[in-house]
């Protein structure tokens, strides 16, 4: 008997995440739909899963960024500097779609009236003077308190030092590492069931509406994200090379970005990857440290998604962005998104911290944060392809232009 009730379990778990999500999904709506009572008591779920995110997503940042540049090599080859640029570049750009994108299609999220509150800041140089201040936190009192900003500067001047530690303690930076990542894992395979209590609760307040500003959402996510895989990034390879961009352009996203759509992670799309740089017949000594770097610090769809998530919270809670404010939201995605974890939906665990930029209490950020994981089987998917696609093609981009000035 016990074995015929597991069976159904075993056969869920061998699914995938993303059909899980997608199954969450769907159990929510039936319930919102069928019984509005029973989703608003299972909205609890939901509520305990933000509540684990909250609580990993400080140390995540701290330890993942430390270890990640603590681990960095020195006397890297000449090309790595031009590909480093690249990614610099592409990111920032991709940023700045997502800015203009949000101003030209403003979104509405659907949030906790009673914790949606923002504290919008007097103009830029009221924002640089908090930025300032939040920087020099204390870190035990940042981590308390999920200061990311402070997060952020005290894990790169921690991995600033520690690169010059012995092999002994980066192996032990990098073993806590990872320990954090399978924490984060651990608690990022309860999003099916949180996902069910979030969708059931919020169908079962706001209705079916609240459903389509998640579509709408999604659609100038994975927009800005199409634009940037099919139109900036072209753009600033042949700035590079001046060659045309497309055919290589179309051999990154046929040859990594399909795996890496469905793996949703850019580590384990690295072994793609590096093959595909080899077909492709690159410097083995730059791609060699430049894929494996770039599925770290090259993040330009999570740029897009920490800009477009931060600003549809802003304009939801009616706080008046400034453009030039929003190219400082542009630099912070950029900083924010080279600290993303490997993990599916690591980008969304650092949203918080741009928010913060405008005032938005972490309670409302993470929020947001479960919106995201709603639109995640699409939005982490499209993310991570132009992620780890935007690897290769940044890397082959950098060897031709130093064959070409060779």
């Amino acid at each position: 008997m016990s074995t015929s009730l597991s069976a159904p379990f075993k056969a869920l778990n061998r699914l995938g995440l993303i059909p899980q999500i997608v199954i969450g999904i769907l159990c929510g709506i039936s319930v919102a739909t069928l019984s509005p009572e029973l989703a608003a008591s299972v909205s609890l779920l939901g509520q305990v899963f933000i509540s684990a995110l909250k609580a990993v997503a400080p140390v995540l940042v701290f330890v993942l960024v430390m270890a990640a540049i603590a681990g960095h090599q020195r006397g890297q080859p000449t090309q790595i500097h031009s590909v480093l640029v690249l990614y610099l570049i592409g990111t920032l750009v991709a940023a700045l779609v997502a800015v203009v994108a949000s101003f030209a299609l403003p979104t509405e999220l659907t949030l906790n009236t009673a914790q949606a509150s923002g504290n919008p800041p007097g103009g830029v140089v009221e924002i640089l003077r908090n930025l300032l201040l939040s920087a020099v936190a204390n870190p035990v009192s940042a981590l308390m308190n999920a200061n990311f900003i402070a997060i952020l500067v005290w894990a790169v001047s921690l991995g600033l030092v520690l690169r010059s530690a012995s092999a002994a303690t980066k192996g032990m930076i990098e073993d806590l590492s990872q320990a954090v990542s399978t924490l984060v894992r651990w608690v990022i395979r309860l999003a099916p069931l949180g996902i069910f209590g979030l969708v059931a609760g919020t169908l079962a307040e706001a209705g079916i509406g609240a459903l389509l500003e998640y579509a709408q959402l999604l659609s100038v996510i994975v927009g800005c994200m199409l634009f940037v895989a099919l139109v900036t990034n072209p753009l600033i390879v042949f700035l590079a090379t001046r060659q045309n961009p497309y055919p290589l352009v179309f051999s990154c996203l046929r040859g990594s970005a399909i795996t890496a759509f469905f793996t949703r992670s850019s580590a384990a799309n690295i072994p793609v990857n590096l093959e595909l740089c080899k077909r492709l017949k690159l410097d083995e000594d730059t791609y060699s440290i430049s894929i494996p770097l770039g599925a770290t610090i090259n993040m330009s769809g999570a740029a897009i998604t920490i800009s477009v998530m931060t600003l549809a919270t802003a304009h939801t809670l009616g706080i008046s962005v400034d453009f030039v404010t929003a190219l400082l939201l542009c630099v912070v995605s950029a900083l924010a998104a080279c600290g993303v974890s490997g993990v599916a939906g690591g980008s969304l665990l650092l949203i918080p911290m741009a928010a913060s930029l405008f005032g938005i209490s972490a309670d409302v950020a993470m929020q947001v944060v479960a919106i995201g994981f709603v639109i995640s089987v699409v939005q982490d998917s499209t993310e991570t392809a132009l992620n780890s696609s935007t690897d290769v093609l940044f890397t082959a981009a950098a060897s031709r232009r130093g064959e070409l000035s060779d």
